[in-house]
């Protein structure tokens, strides 16, 4: 035990002797939640629109306002005529416009009904769908509060209600996914030096020649990772909860306990890196580009697993990343229990056990 932790403490002076280790372990990861949280989302906000009020009354005008006040919308311009419609969207400086018909109030009082129309640009698909969602959740609030609970003939009325996430914010989505890709990239490619450094300092002899096994050694030189992993999950828990308001609504110490079970089978899959290669650049290379798209790509935080082709739906189950994913969304976000996540911690914990398994035996096989 004494020299397991001798190695402990050799391992965390290689750490903190290195001012980029440290730099990259800890400060990477702050900066990752907060880019993603803040700037790289696919919510819009403050988007740009035109008006085409027909009408002039004081129900159109009311619900100008409603659109301008909106978080979403900024009314940039008013048009006068379909013909400036086209004229708009190629300037390319607004994404909707919003046409009012020309007995908009009396419609609503007559006919208790009004057609708005709504033309988005398409150009992206993403941003036009979203905008016109946006559009008609403002609309329906609006046609809400003028009929004052008064029952209309002939009117369906849809109700929506969305779970876990009602004002449909972006970081709701990405917490998790930039949770699972910071602690799979940083953990990996930080444990993945760790071995392959000893051998091209040639430290590697005397690690060779002690007493200590194989096994020691890596989890000697996974236990220090492990513990400033911990200090990055309360980092980002804590930057999420407090800078994005996003709410942990599960079991904070289930949520804990499934991250550092991920964060084992980040660093294990790190170690057998490290044992496979034979330089850092080389295990750098295969822990970033090799790690990088994967989790990106697979995990279904950026793209929908579902949507994806056969072989790539299977090819996503060898990520461990998809899987962390699956239980912090179920986790924080929509408050489920172990119950709810087992099957997808069973699988952690199987690739933790096989890729520990991997990489002891390629340690032993160098030793040879």
């Amino acid at each position: 035990m004494k020299q397991f932790i001798s190695f402990v403490k050799k391992e965390f002076y290689h750490i903190f002797r290195d001012r980029r280790t440290i730099l990259i372990l800890l400060g990477m990861p702050i900066v990752q939640i907060l880019l993603f949280g803040f700037a790289l989302t696919n919510e819009v906000k403050n988007a740009q629109i035109a008006i085409l009020d027909n009408a002039q009354d004081d129900a159109s005008a009311a619900l100008r306002t409603q659109l301008d006040a909106s978080r979403y919308f900024t009314v940039a311009r008013e048009l006068h005529s379909y013909t400036e419609i086209e004229q708009a969207f190629r300037e390319g400086k607004i994404k909707l416009v919003v046409v009012l018909p020309h007995r908009f109030n009396q419609d609503l009082q007559h006919l208790n009904s009004a057609q708005v129309q709504l033309i988005a640009d398409a150009s992206d698909p993403n941003v036009g769908t979203t905008l016109t969602n946006y559009a008609s959740a403002v609309i329906l609030d609006y046609q809400d509060r003028i009929t004052n609970q008064r029952k209309l003939p002939y009117t369906i009325n849809t109700e929506l209600r969305y779970l876990y996430n009602p004002q449909l914010k972006g970081a709701y989505s990405f917490v998790p996914g930039v949770m699972a890709m910071v602690l799979m990239l940083v953990c990996t490619m930080m444990t993945a030096i760790t071995i392959v450094r000893e051998k091209e300092t040639g430290t590697m002899e005397v690690m060779l020649v002690s007493p200590v096994r194989p096994l020691k050694i890596i989890l000697a030189k996974a236990v220090p990772y492990l513990l400033l992993s911990s200090v990055n999950i309360a980092s980002i828990l804590l930057l999420s909860t407090l800078a994005l308001d996003v709410p942990i609504q599960g079991n904070i110490f289930l949520l804990i306990g499934e991250s550092l079970l991920f964060t084992i089978t980040s660093l294990a899959l790190g170690l057998l890196i490290s044992s496979a290669t034979a330089s850092q650049q080389t295990a750098m290379f295969i822990s970033l580009t090799g790690l990088f798209l994967p989790t990106v790509m697979l995990s279904g935080f950026m793209f929908p697993i579902e949507n994806m082709p056969l072989p790539l739906r299977l090819i996503s189950n060898l990520v461990p990343a998809k899987w962390f994913y699956i239980i912090a969304q179920s986790v924080m976000i929509k408050g489920l229990g172990i119950t709810a996540v087992w099957k997808e911690t069973l699988v952690l914990l199987g690739m933790t056990l096989l890729l520990l398994t991997l990489a002891i035996r390629s340690f032993k096989i160098r030793l040879a």
